[in-house]
């Protein structure tokens, strides 16, 4: 049985967020954000709010499934009382409203039957629905570096640290797209986030010095929309299927 309420906890050999996760939600809402429909939003899976936070700028109306309930009762307190909140798993959460937007951002990757999750998912979206299936490239550059370097075997391998995080999969696009498919949806345009040559803990390290500027951050995020197979996060933007 999965511990929920262990998994988004902090170890001796990985932390769960790093700063770095930080500025990458805020680039990828900047990619999503011409793409964002109106309506009612639905977010799967909210850690600590930041995310949801993002999206409290965009939707007055917005639900949140999360499995743990400690997370739950952190993001209540962050966001205030306009966000419902169902702490449930995806796959036993029932819910009955349609929904325009739904958010699946870095959580794909920790479920065990991706596709049965995004079948459900398929049927929660409204007819011009949208859904923004984000999740990590394990074809990013610093993995692919960490590769050469025998630190990981290969470059869409789980890691040891990742599985104690729930990690159950490493995503590349066409994997990636595969599931989105083999759960009904219709992928209606893919992309990539913030190029990325440096690991999570490298960039945390040389985020507090002169190194890491915000013209250098805002470079790595324009490089990334010429090469979104090399981004920190590729996503697709899918409609309820057919």
């Amino acid at each position: 049985m999965r511990d929920y309420e262990r998994e988004h906890q902090d170890t001796a050999e990985r932390k769960y967020a790093y700063d770095f996760d930080h500025i990458l939600r805020k680039f990828m809402m900047q990619s999503f954000g011409p793409l964002l429909p109106q309506g009612k939003a639905l977010e799967l899976g909210c850690y600590q709010g930041e995310f949801t936070q993002l999206l409290t700028a965009h939707y007055a109306d917005l639900t949140v499934v999360e499995a743990a309930a400690e997370l739950v009762e952190f993001t209540r307190n962050r966001v205030g009382p306009g966000v419902r909140f169902i702490n449930s798993t995806f796959e036993t959460a029932e819910l009955t409203e349609k929904y325009d937007a739904i958010f699946l951002v870095h959580t794909l990757e920790h479920l065990d039957d991706p596709a049965a999750v995004l079948s459900k998912v398929n049927s929660w979206l409204s007819e011009r629905g949208r859904l923004f299936l984000a999740v990590p490239n394990a074809n990013a550059p610093s993995r692919q570096i960490a590769v050469k370097m025998g630190l990981i075997p290969f470059n869409s391998a789980v890691t040891a640290g990742e599985k104690q995080h729930g990690h159950r999969k490493t995503y590349t696009f066409d994997t990636l797209e595969r599931d989105a498919l083999d759960g009904g949806l219709s992928i209606v345009s893919r992309g990539g986030v913030f190029f990325k040559a440096l690991a999570n803990y490298q960039f945390d390290r040389l985020l507090g010095t002169d190194i890491i500027s915000q013209g250098y951050l805002e470079g790595c995020y324009q490089l990334g929309m010429q090469y979104p197979e090399l981004c920190a996060s590729i996503y697709l933007v899918c409609a309820k299927g057919r």
